[in-house]
């Protein structure tokens, strides 16, 4: 049995911490294992952030929609926007920026480090552009406690 839930808010990075924090909350709820919760949050953040960020940058604000399809061995989670569309409606690849201990801590990249985090969490991400929407799914796989 699928067991789902959706929630919307506003594209502000208030409002995204809030819709974030409550689809953690009803993860738990559902018997989702705190350590796979904790690795959602983050690949959730990350793609909520630029939806926030990027994809509403050039345009007046508008809302994200996050569904979330739990079955007993994997969770969907589907974040939709009215935003801009990625660069040729591609998904970055997300390779880590190279850097190492001797980097100095004013070389080192503001960011790039979202789209590598996502994808080694997530074990499928899809996405694509329908209409005026995009629409981003990642795939997590886990074991309920429930």
């Amino acid at each position: 049995m699928v067991e789902t839930f959706a929630c919307s808010f506003r594209a502000t990075e208030l409002d995204a911490r809030r819709g974030v924090i409550s689809v953690v909350h009803r993860l738990k709820d559902m018997g989702v294992p705190d350590t796979r919760v904790d690795e959602v949050q983050i690949a959730l953040a990350e793609a909520v952030n630029n939806v926030v960020e990027h994809a509403y940058s050039e345009t007046t604000t508008g809302d994200v929609l996050i569904r979330c399809n739990l079955h007993s061995d994997r969770l969907w989670v589907e974040i939709r926007d009215a935003g801009m569309p990625f660069p040729d409606t591609k998904l970055p690849e997300g390779k880590p920026a190279h850097v190492d201990a001797s980097t100095p801590l004013e070389d080192l990249p503001e960011g790039g480090f979202g789209w590598f985090l996502i994808r080694e969490l997530a074990s499928d991400i899809q996405y694509k552009r329908n209409m005026d929407n995009n629409q981003l799914s990642l795939c997590f796989e886990i074991q309920l406690t429930k």
